[in-house]
């Protein structure tokens, strides 16, 4: 038995953090026990853990999060460990692990230090001071806004990139510890190097600079213990200097200048910090506040991976271009020997155009960072800014360039991978890893749209539709931690409305349906994935704040129970709007909001009967019936029949359970799909879960042929046009390679990667039953066209493993994992023994199933599959000719009846009974012979 991936609130030995609750999982791997008989949590402020501050056992601990409720001191370090037993008797102890609060509440000895005010130039601030003593444990507690990086004796303190990252800076600054436990000098220098950032270099939508302050300041305070038991605290104030560092100018949108010539010649010599004294903070600095200061709450951001080029090209336009070979979120390194006035200049782009360079497609965004040599040989990259890319044109560069000498440096947070999926089919796994180059771009501190563009911001529609596949992909559980804080403190602001992003510069009342109902569907995807009660305790307010927002509303004007007012993206880039270039589909704003109102309304009735507020589970429970009679009065028949008709309308109908004849909103939905001639329309509503729906429904197969159309609009149409990540557009780029627009044209956006949770959920057949996967369901679908899949998923609960193949005789094998301690109902496909419910283990299964998988088609197979099989083409032209002709034709509106439907066309030129022959013998085409 081995006790492995342990963590405090989602996080393996955080530091600093704020503990809104400590909760404390784990997961226990390789023993032949099932289930837990007994575990033990001891807690310790000494590693060798003399006196125990606190202790929990007993058999029913959950592996998944246990809460330890005591007091934390600031400033300390806890240890703390971990013991399993097993129903059959093995026992493992996890080793010692520990967590380290911040500063909690404690008052702060240091002052905000900032530049003199007509220095605006980026500074560097420092203070030398002297170290006599053996230093037994030093932590340095530190912001600077917009961003800082630290430095003792002029080596960088830390990985982080982008600290403090994004901050409510109206209400709370945080604060990073770092741990400074080597000191090798007596003589010392702190350091510290400001950047403008978010904080106050160009930024959101309108394009505005200064959005929450003009100066750049830092506050720190270095606390050293010595052996001897003496301590010191070396603080930011009066006595520290200043001088302007190399980095010219830097910004989010723009990039950043460093220039390593830029004070040659000129006063540079070291002046004293300006104190920032709290009483007279004005206009500008009024944020630097020391009661905003606050633990960090962001988990870190890291250079996570490093990328070689991997290839130079030399442009018709006789530009010089680096491509990475993947499109991702991060900066360039490179190692400079140059001569001294050299000037190096990096562009970021996404694309090539006509073979040349081109990034017209980031709006207003500079993304360059540029570099001027002082003659001294280094490594360069930039400190305060990041670029979202695949190819960089390198300008002024002397001489050839070397490849070895570039390395892409991948950045985005701290978080760990959790789900690993490969197929037979090469394009699927190509659109799968899209989907994680998705994620990893834009998962950087805030759930962001894209990482390119003058945009950038924490879209909350584009995270509401894809949580569900990101906690699939990695552990998000603090991550979003800290979105579901952004959201909840700017909703306090607007009165209960959620906006449609983050940071709200200016707190403007955008508010609307399906991106403000992030704030019930997020929590809810984070309960039945990772199943802690108290991150719906802290995410409460949120959602029941949101929907009574929308109540309080509806009832100003006269209450209705329908969300049909107020602004709201729709079905946002759907492809049966009015025009073929209208950003909105056809489904109803209305129905749409109402719709995602019921389902918020059914969230936080359903979580206040979680959490025991039963007072309000029955004022919930009251509203969703008035909310969905409201629904069906107005958007549904007498009869039962859905009146708006539109994919996205039966996508969430089905999905949320908004219907009154399941069976018969189905079909209208398959209906809808053939009148659609089995062609994507919907947009940001209706595709992220068009796939998951489908199978829900049962229509396994039509969810296979939506994964693994090639032609424009769908997945794969992207992977074959050579994408490395998901694009914002079904078409961001045309047939022949060009990019469709450059006013709202992202390469880097993940939404539509929500299509894994079909093939997680589905393909695999690895879901939830219970919430955090105490227990699960494993049912995987086959379908020939991918003979094989292996997925594994690592839960709180342990790791789920799923592998099935169609082997050439016909067996089917399935390779099933349950983790210690839960349990699985088994479903396998066409499979006599039936639903099983097992245990943890290892399963391994072998069968002939009783519907032969390499025997896919039936009479209700649609004529475009058909027409992909030459062997089936065979068959239908010799006694159906006419119909043959008719599907190489390639029509798509006939291509989407099946042949059952095609036997019913009597106008069509075909005998009735060669037609039943055609397809009796193309329903025995074994499609894997040969």
């Amino acid at each position: 038995m081995r006790i492995t991936d342990v963590r405090i609130n989602g996080i393996k030995n955080p530091v600093g953090f704020i503990y809104d609750q400590l909760l404390c999982s784990w997961c226990v791997k390789e023993t032949p026990d099932r289930k837990q008989a007994m575990a033990v949590i001891e807690v310790s402020d000494s590693e060798t853990f003399e006196t125990i501050l606190y202790k929990k056992e007993g058999k029913d601990l959950k592996q998944s999060g246990e809460r330890l409720e005591f007091n934390l001191r600031p400033r300390t370090t806890y240890y703390y460990r971990i013991s399993v037993t097993g129903d059959a008797g093995d026992r493992a102890d996890s080793g010692t692990y520990q967590f380290e609060t911040g500063k909690m509440d404690e008052e702060w000895n240091a002052e905000w230090i900032s530049t003199a005010r007509e220095d605006t130039f980026h500074p560097v601030f420092v203070k030398k001071f002297t170290v006599s003593n053996q230093v037994k444990r030093a932590r340095l507690y530190i912001t600077g806004v917009g961003l800082f990086e630290a430095f003792l004796n002029g080596k960088k303190i830390g990985q982080e990139y982008l600290a403090p990252y994004v901050n409510n800076y109206e209400q709370g600054i945080q604060v990073i510890t770092f741990l400074l436990d080597e000191f090798a000098e007596k003589e010392n220098a702190l350091e510290i190097m400001l950047g403008k950032g978010w904080y106050m270099g160009l930024f959101g939508l309108e394009l505005r600079k200064e959005n929450f302050g003009n100066r750049m300041a830092a506050i720190a305070e270095l606390h050293l213990e010595y052996a001897d038991g003496s301590r010191d605290c070396i603080c930011t104030d009066g006595s520290w200097t200043y001088r302007g560092s190399d980095v010219e100018d830097s910004g989010i949108y723009d990039g950043e200048i460093c220039n390593k010539l830029l004070w040659e010649g000129k006063d540079h010599r070291e002046k004293a910090a300006e104190v920032l004294l709290q009483p007279e903070l004005e206009e500008g600095t009024r944020n630097l506040n020391k009661n905003h200061l606050m633990d960090r709450i962001s988990l870190p951001v890291i250079v996570k991976e490093e990328l070689k080029v991997k290839e130079i090209i030399h442009t018709p336009a006789g530009e010089t271009i680096l491509d990475m070979g993947q499109n991702f979120t991060g900066y360039m390194e490179f190692e400079a020997d140059l001569p001294k006035g050299t000037k190096v200049v990096l562009d970021f782009g996404e694309i090539l155009q006509e073979g040349n360079f081109y990034n017209k497609n980031y709006r207003d965004a500079k993304s360059q960072f540029v570099y001027i040599s002082d003659g001294m040989k280094e490594t360069v990259r930039p400190h305060f800014t990041f670029f979202g890319f695949r190819y960089v044109r390198v300008t002024g560069w002397p001489g050839e360039l070397s490849a070895t000498d570039f390395t892409g440096k991948v950045v985005y947070t701290d978080i760990e991978r959790t789900g690993y999926l490969e197929t037979s089919d090469e394009k699927v796994n190509r659109l799968y890893e899209n989907t994680v180059w998705g994620l990893k771009s834009n998962f950087l501190d805030m759930p962001t749209d894209c990482p390119q563009r003058s945009e950038r911001l924490g879209w909350t529609g584009d995270a509401q539709v894809f949580a569900p596949t990101a906690c699939y992909h990695m552990d998000t559980r603090a991550f979003f931690h800290k979105f579901v804080k952004d959201l909840r403190d700017e909703q306090k602001v607007l009165d209960g409305g959620v906006p449609n992003y983050i940071p709200n510069l200016g707190h403007k009342n955008d508010v609307g349906s399906v991106w403000g109902d992030v704030a019930t569907l997020l929590p809810n995807t984070l309960f039945q994935y990772y199943g802690d009660p108290g991150e719906m305790e802290y995410s409460y307010p949120l959602m029941k704040e949101w929907v009574d927002y929308i109540d309080r509303k509806d009832g100003e004007r006269g209450r209705r129970y329908l969300f049909d007012f107020g602004f709201t993206f729709g079905d946002w880039l759907a492809l049966d709007g009015p025009t073929p270039t209208s950003f909105k589909g056809n489904t109803d704003d209305g129905y749409i909001s109402s719709v995602y109102y019921y389902r918020s309304v059914q969230i936080v009735k359903e979580m206040s009967e979680r959490l025991g507020k039963e007072e309000e589970a029955f004022r919930y429970r009251q509203l969703e019936e008035q909310i969905g009679q409201a629904i069906f009065r107005e958007f549904f028949t007498p009869s039962g029949r859905l009146a708006i008709d539109t994919q996205a309308a039966y996508v969430i109908a089905l999905k949320f359970g908004v219907y009154i004849d399941r069976d018969r909103t189905i079909e209208q939905f398959r209906n809808r799909l053939q009148k659609d001639c089995n062609q994507i329309k919907c947009g940001f509503v209706g595709a992220p879960m068009l796939c998951t729906v489908l199978a829900e429904a049962g229509l396994y197969e039509l969810a296979y042929d939506f994964l693994l159309k090639e032609g424009y609009p769908s997945w794969l149409y992207s992977v074959n046009l050579g994408a490395t990540t998901i694009w914002e557009r079904w078409n961001s780029v045309m047939p022949d390679g060009t990019i469709s627009d450059t006013g709202m044209n992202s390469l880097n956006h993940y939404a539509y990667g929500s299509v894994m949770e079909f093939v997680y959920g589905y393909v695999a057949g690895i879901r939830p039953l219970e919430p955090g996967f105490k227990k699960a369901v494993i049912a995987p679908h086959p379908d020939v066209r991918l003979h094989f899949v292996n997925c594994v998923y690592r839960s709180v609960n342990g790791t789920y493993a799923c592998s099935w193949k169609i082997e050439k005789d016909g067996e089917f094998k399935v390779h099933i994992e349950i983790p210690f301690d839960c349990e699985a109902e088994v479903e396998l496909p066409e499979y006599e023994g039936g639903k099983m419910t097992l245990s943890a283990g290892t399963y391994d299964f072998a069968y002939e199933p009783e519907k032969d998988f390499r025997k896919p088609y039936h009479k209700g197979t649609t004529l475009a599959r058909i027409a992909a099989d030459d062997r089936a083409m065979g068959i239908l032209g010799r006694y159906a000719p006419a119909i043959a002709g008719i599907a190489a034709f390639g029509d798509a509106e006939m291509g989407a009846n099946t042949l059952e439907q095609i036997s019913f066309k009597e106008y069509l030129p075909f005998e009735p009974e060669q037609l039943k022959t055609a397809i009796d013998q193309i329903s025995g085409i074994n499609v894997m012979e040969g």
